[in-house]
């Protein structure tokens, strides 16, 4: 089986590497342009140059690759999709590797063929996109393991209704990591003696790891990387509206659902014996989630400089921030005993797997986002003009949200409107615009975005913490299309359906 994997590997590597290095030759040599951005990044590099230069040789290098390089991005997306289902055992050991195979079939030939630009592009991603994402989600995840909530809880409509009503509130302002964890044993606790249960996880999927972080950057990473992007820290309250309007439908419909199931159990099954009031332990944890909020709105709201690392140019508040949640991170784990993670059944495999696949991910991503940028020069020019209306980005955005993480999603479709309204800016200056000009058309990137990712297990990071956290305590989920099949397709696409017909006709 191994030299199976090897040869198969192997084999993939050849095939993606040399029809990508051959069409780059091919793009180079047709198009001026890509020569053009060469010596310009190379310029960059050595001279350190303005980050509107940087921008620029972006947009040239979107001209010039062709959509072979497109390729291990799908390649890895599938795998994170397939694997699981088809070779779980191998997935669970080896998910890692997997990750990094896919980042080096795209940046070997890259490095190879564009050298500087390919270079550059790589540690801007890393520096600007990837690192703060990961410390945010880092420090959110850990923090929120030192929270314990003890206490009997009824496992009645009612009271899983209001978990999920607070869990929905909770998510923009401490991440939809961050809620999840938050909630998620208690509410498992409060339904263990139920037999139907599965429906109230799926439901807690769909409000609190998802819908309900989409009103601030905190919310939900990819709204995090808008804000990293320049988007204003409460621009994202546009959204209430739709959020609202989704949660009300999903709330009411989990309600129905719950009471017809709830007529069903065996309440001889319930706990009867003396109820252990509602109680808080490792409460001082709620300093640091301030401390979360505090570091990211300094980012936002303070201008203090830049500096230049390899040719990046990065805000130094934007390393305080980063700093900030370091700290919290670190000072939730030195005063948070161990018994206060051991009853939350604290492991880091969670974040390791998310940080490990998005590592991957926004490597292979690279080439799909310059394509992605340079608008109708680019080699998606025909996906970029039939992306005309509001509904159209919301849905396009959406459905890929469901099968890719709705992050890289996010900075996909984010950049392709830039590209396509306003070709040639800077990002400063087309962000500047865009949040003014085309409102209904950033809601409907950030609503898609944020509110799909609850299609499928795969489309937010928490949904993966969510179902393994179920299945450690005996709750039998379904399979990845099982999933689909019997919850999201019936629930949400009905939903979003509406939520087009409301806001985005």
């Amino acid at each position: 089986m191994k030299r199976f994997l090897v040869i198969f590997f192997a084999i993939l590597t050849v095939v993606n590497a040399i029809p990508m290095a051959v069409s780059a030759e091919e793009a180079a040599k047709k198009q001026a342009a890509a020569a053009e951005q060469a010596s310009q990044v190379k310029e960059a590099e050595h001279s350190g140059s303005s980050q509107e230069g940087s921008h620029h040789s972006s947009e040239n290098l979107g001209t010039a690759l062709s959509l072979w390089w497109v390729i291990p991005f799908a390649g890895i997306l599938l795998s994170i999709a397939l694997f699981p289902l088809l070779a779980p055992h191998f997935w669970h050991h080896h998910y890692p590797k997997v990750s990094a195979f896919w980042a080096l079939v795209m940046a070997i030939p890259f490095v190879a063929v564009y050298r500087g630009v390919a270079i550059h592009e790589i540690a801007h991603i890393y520096i600007i996109d990837y690192i703060p994402f990961i410390i945010l989600l880092w420090s959110l995840f850990t923090v929120a393991g030192g929270i314990y909530i003890k206490g009997t809880l009824k496992g009645s409509p009612l009271v899983n209704t209001v978990i999920l009503i607070i869990g929905t509130a909770l998510a923009s302002w401490i991440g939809t990591t961050g809620a999840s964890m938050l909630l998620i044993r208690p509410i498992l606790r409060s339904n263990s003696w139920r037999t139907h249960k599965v429906h109230t996880i799926i439901f807690f999927i769909f409000l609190v790891s998802n819908i309900g972080g989409s009103l601030t950057p905190l919310g939900d990473p990819p709204l995090f990387l808008g804000f990293l992007h320049g988007v204003p820290f409460f621009w994202t309250m546009h959204i209430l509206p739709h959020m609202l309007f989704v949660s009300a439908i999903l709330l009411v419909v989990y309600f129905l659902i719950d009471s017809f199931y709830y007529k069903k159990e065996d309440k001889s099954l319930m706990v009867t014996g003396e109820k252990e009031p509602l109680k808080i332990e490792g409460g001082h944890n709620f300093l640091f989630l301030g401390g979360v909020i505090g570091g990211v709105l300094l980012s936002g709201l303070v201008k203090i400089g830049e500096v230049n690392i390899f040719g990046i140019h990065q805000s130094i508040e934007n390393f305080i921030k980063d700093a900030i949640l370091i700290l919290m991170g670190i000072l939730s784990l030195k005063t948070t005993s161990d018994i206060i993670r051991k009853g939350n059944d604290f492991s880091w495999a969670p974040i390791k797997e998310v940080a490990y696949l998005f590592a991957g991910i926004f490597m292979t991503i690279i080439p799909a986002l310059a394509i992605l940028k340079a608008g109708e020069n680019g080699a998606l020019a025909v996906l970029i003009k039939s992306t005309e209306k509001p509904a159209h980005y919301y849905w396009a955005t959406g459905i890929l949200s469901s099968f890719l993480d709705n992050a890289p999603t996010y900075l996909t479709f984010f950049n392709s409107a830039l590209g396509k309204f306003y070709p040639g800016m800077t990002e400063a200056e087309a962000v500047s615009k865009l949040i003014v000009e085309k409102v209904d058309y950033l809601a409907a990137i950030s609503a898609g975005a944020v509110f799909m990712g609850a299609n499928t297990y795969i489309g937010n990071a928490p949904n993966f913490m969510v179902k393994s956290i179920a299945e450690e305590s005996g709750v039998k989920m379904p399979s990845f299309f099982g999933y689909m099949f019997k919850y999201s397709i019936p629930i949400l696409v009905i939903c979003f359906i509406l939520v087009t017909l409301v806001f985005f006709r």
